[in-house]
């Protein structure tokens, strides 16, 4: 039998405030707070979460590992994403790249995807 995705880790320097950044990005729920560690995840219970664990040191490279987001509307996501505090990000993307690279409100960056058709 192989393994199960369970959650994903982000060190985080304000763990609680980026978890419910996430939370509200992905339109889930925060399921359990501690002052190191928060969880994020679909339902109670629910695979796959997203674990963000206090970290002391800011983000210094380029993620090894990233979120792609595939909304529906890709401008209002943008614009929807910038409003809360997400910037845009150069990682060498191309000019006509199928997707915009973000980062959030701690640096990690992520991809909004353009929507499938």
């Amino acid at each position: 039998m192989g393994s199960r995705w369970y959650a994903l880790i982000v060190d985080a320097i304000d763990p609680e405030r980026l978890a419910r950044w996430w939370a509200e990005v992905l339109d889930q729920q925060v399921e359990r707070v501690s002052p190191d560690e928060v969880l994020v995840g679909p339902d109670r219970d629910g695979h796959p979460r997203l674990v963000f664990l206090r970290h002391a040191e800011a983000k210094h490279a380029k993620n090894r590992l990233h979120l792609d987001l595939r909304p529906d509307d890709l401008d209002g996501e943008i614009e929807r994403l910038v409003n809360m505090g997400a910037r845009h990000v150069d990682v060498g993307q191309p000019e006509d790249a199928a997707w915009v690279v973000l980062a959030d409100p701690e640096g990690n960056e992520f991809c909004v995807l353009r929507p499938s058709r």
